[in-house]
């Protein structure tokens, strides 16, 4: 199969308000042969200009972070939906529901070009990474139904902790000594939070939460290199599909049928789970990820605030102490590597 692509401004402009493919044309026929003029049509297109207009002369950065915010907002209130309706649906359930209701929301623009929504040139790439994702999705969720959402959270910061000896070991990358001290300073501040007699503790939960990052970080070593050649769109339908797939015979294992209430909230799930992922995609494709990162990490305010709200939920200082020292650790290594990757990029330009 071959791989359609496109301009990078003018694809994301086409993601981000996508009815535009059709009113392209439209408005070229109705400017330069129709004289007819549809009421109330020509305001409302007046409007769309402006948003996309102002939107395209933010920089890049702000483009962004704009998209981060959004992800991490979503991805909280996904959360707290895992959280709530974990007593009646496992995690492999919640992540069946979830993935059946995120292809749902895909399903118009797989009908509107199942070719171009399914073209690559690496699919197995795409496979592995639809697999480990759906098994970091059930870890993570039952992660979620155990712990308070900020532990939770927190734990899921380790990703970029992961990603070094994931380079090293997996990649052959070299890592210097400022990366692999701050890896195990990171490391440290795991421990701290999972100290012995905490609220945290080291039990099945924040085990499957370490599990779930260390796949997620498995999934994440390709993606900037993916977005470069596939669109959110493309990246989002292999996820979407091939989740359902393999996401049905665990959910088979613990089967229910949910109420009419409960599965329009497992399929809110599934929305917000789709918007997360399209939202974090564009984030990091548009903006560069040492900018991106620290935006990555209010999630843990948000799940703090949700989590008190709705659970009674109430970090200690010890568990936002090691909190802190992984989110110093993780913004140092992304930062550095960052710098790095400039470096080299100017040193080949020499």
């Amino acid at each position: 199969m071959t791989l359609v692509t496109r301009d990078a401004s003018e694809r994301e402009r086409h993601n981000l308000f996508p009815f535009l493919r059709v009113t392209r044309h439209d408005r070229h026929v109705h400017h330069e042969s129709s004289p007819v003029a549809i009421p109330g049509l020509a305001p409302h297109n007046a409007s769309v200009k402006k948003i996309i207009t102002a939107y395209e002369q933010w920089p890049r950065n702000i483009r962004g972070a704009m998209w981060m915010l959004a992800s991490a907002i979503t991805f909280t209130l996904m959360t707290t939906l895992i959280k709530y309706l974990g007593s009646d649906y496992p995690a492999s359930l919640q992540t069946f529901y979830r993935s059946a209701a995120t292809f749902v929301v895909l399903l118009p623009a797989i009908i509107r070009d199942p070719r171009g929504a399914f073209a690559t040139t690496r699919p197995g790439i795409l496979f592995f990474r639809s697999a480990v994702g759906t098994a970091s999705t059930i870890f993570a969720f039952y992660a979620y139904q155990k712990m308070p959402l900020a532990d939770a959270n927190a734990l899921s910061f380790t990703r970029a902790l992961w990603l070094v000896p994931l380079a090293v070991f997996v990649l052959g990358e070299k890592v210097g000594p400022r990366r692999i001290v701050a890896t195990l300073v990171g490391f440290g501040g795991v421990l701290v939070m999972l100290q012995p007699g905490g609220d945290t503790g080291l039990g099945l939960p924040a085990m499957a939460a370490l599990a779930s990052s260390l796949m997620f970080a498995m999934t994440i070593t390709g993606m900037k290199v993916m977005t470069r050649d596939h669109s959110t769109t493309t990246l989002l339908v292999w996820a979407g599909t091939l989740g359902v797939i393999m996401s049905l015979p665990p959910a088979l294992m613990v089967w229910a049928w949910p109420s009419f209430v409960d599965l329009m909230l497992l399929s809110a799930m599934g929305v917000l789970g789709a918007i997360t992922q399209a939202c974090y995609i564009k984030g990091m494709s548009i903006g560069d990820a040492a900018a991106m990162a620290p935006i990555d990490y209010t999630r843990l305010v948000f799940a703090s605030i949700l989590g008190y709200a709705m659970f009674g939920d109430v970090p200690n200082h010890i568990t936002l102490l090691g909190a802190a020292i992984v989110i110093g650790s993780t913004l140092y290594i992304t930062i550095r590597e960052v710098k790095m990757g400039a470096v080299k990029v100017k040193a080949s330009d020499e």
